[in-house]
Formats: structure tokens, sequence, C-alpha cells
């Protein structure tokens, strides 16, 4: 009974080390709800939000963390999900939309909106190394690279072909379905299959922007004449996104054997 007490402990603290990013974003998000759309010596809300996420990132890295390969993997993700929100937040697609106004802003999107992606790959790249994670049975990079690039396609070309995403659901599922993670706990091993722990993931960042719309971060069509919960669709949205996220840190900070065995470098 202590092991199993002393292993949840370990547990939650590791998590929510590895979500420190993400968690200290929701809670400006919170305090900076009644700033709204007024201007404070000069600068809106999302510009504060914007250099309270660099001063994050810049801690993370002086107190060492999180390294410098991570925050380069971290910077990839962050550039890729900023083409998606341009894209995505354009007036002729509208699928959300950011309702304060913003200095430091390109086109439809405030800048610190990328550091929200920025908090998911962080979660990703410290929790691999927080939990001593290994991967057994993982796919060839090649191929999780080409569902990863397709499934990041998709938010932006299922506005003029059909959409695909059930295809990439179904396409994930057998490609991840005998892949195991393997992380120490209290000097315990523990294996889970990764494709329920990557859905309770895509879950824990739904909550999140439910949190987000709720403080007005950014507002989906519906939301804007009153705020209501995000459909439960967005899940698989999340999930396909995070395949992206997982495949870029798996390739840059890690190595598959030919084996299919991942670990750290």
């Amino acid at each position: 009974m202590l092991n199993i007490l002393k292993s949840s402990i370990e547990f939650s603290y590791k998590a929510a080390s590895a979500a420190l990013f993400g968690i200290l974003l929701l809670i400006a998000f919170a305090l900076t709800a009644s700033m709204g759309s007024h201007e404070f010596y000069g600068l809106f809300r999302y510009d504060y939000l914007l250099i309270y996420a660099l001063i994050i990132q810049a801690c993370l890295l002086y107190l060492k963390l999180e390294s410098w390969a991570e925050a380069k993997v971290i910077a990839l993700f962050h550039l890729m999900a900023m083409v998606m929100e341009i894209f995505l937040t354009h007036p002729a697609i509208a699928s959300w939309h950011y309702p304060q106004p913003a200095l430091f802003k390109l086109l439809t999107v405030p800048l610190f909106a990328g550091f929200m992606y920025s908090a998911v790959g962080s979660f990703f790249a410290r929790s691999l190394r927080l939990y001593h994670v290994s991967l057994s049975n993982l796919p060839q990079f090649s191929h999780m690279l080409i569902l990863a690039l397709l499934s990041y396609l998709n938010f932006m070309t299922k506005f003029f072909v059909p959409d695909i995403r059930y295809a990439l659901f179904a396409w994930s599922t057998w490609m991840f379905w005998s892949t195991k993670i393997r992380f120490c706990l209290n000097q315990y091993q523990f294996n889970l299959p990764m494709l329920p722990v990557l859905w309770l993931l895509a879950f824990l960042i739904w909550i999140a922007e439910n949190i987000s719309t709720f403080y007005q971060i950014w507002l989906y069509p519906s939301q804007v004449d009153a705020w209501h919960m995000v459909g439960w669709g967005k899940l698989g949205s999340w999930y396909l996104l995070l395949l992206l996220s997982l495949v870029l840190v798996l390739k840059i900070l890690g190595h598959r054997s030919q084996q299919g065995t991942w670990q750290l470098h």
C-alpha cells in the first residue's frame, strides 16, 4: 500500500512538472481575464501573455528544467502550429478567432498563441525524460512522419477536399496498436499501450481548451454570443495534432532501433 502511495505521489509530481508550462499559462489566462480588450501602458492582454510566455521559456532553460535540444523541437512545433493558426483564423475560413486586440500579432494571430502549442511539445519532451520513457514496437519513423504530416495537412485541406480524419484515426490505430510505453516510478517499471495514453492526453488538452475559451483566449463561432463547452469532436482534432508533436519529439530527441525499440539519446 505504501509503495502504491509513493508511486502515485511521484507520478503526480512528475506530471505536474512536465505540464508546468501549460499550467502556468492557464493560471495567467484566468488572472488576466479582467483585462478584456483594454489597453494598459500601451499593450494589450495578448501582448502581456506573450511577454509572460517568453519569461517562462527563458526560466525553464536557465533553470535547466528544459534542455536546448528540447527547446529546438518545441520551437519547430510552435512554428508549424502558427502556420496552421494563420490559415484557420483567416476570415475566409474562421474556424475560430481571437476576440481581443494585440500589438504583437501575425495577420490574425497574436504571437503568444504559438506558445500554447509549445506547452504541449514541452509536456511531451519533459515527460520522456522525467519518467525515463522507452518504447517498444514503435513503427518506422518514415511511416509515422507520413501519418503526422497528413494529419497536419488535413486540418487545412478539409475545406477544399474530403475530410480524411476517420481514415487517419483507423491508420493510427493500426500503426500504434502494439506500441507500448515503458516508464519508471518508485523503482518499478510500468508498461502501457500507447493509444489509450494518446487519447487521455487529447482529453486533458480538451479540458485546457475549455478553460481557455471560457476566459476568451480564443472563441469558436458558436461561442461568440454565449460560452458553452467545446464539442467532443475536438478530441479527435487534438489527437491528430498530438501525433505531429509526438513524431517530432521522438525523432529528434531519441533513437529507434531496427527492432522498434525507442530510447532517449
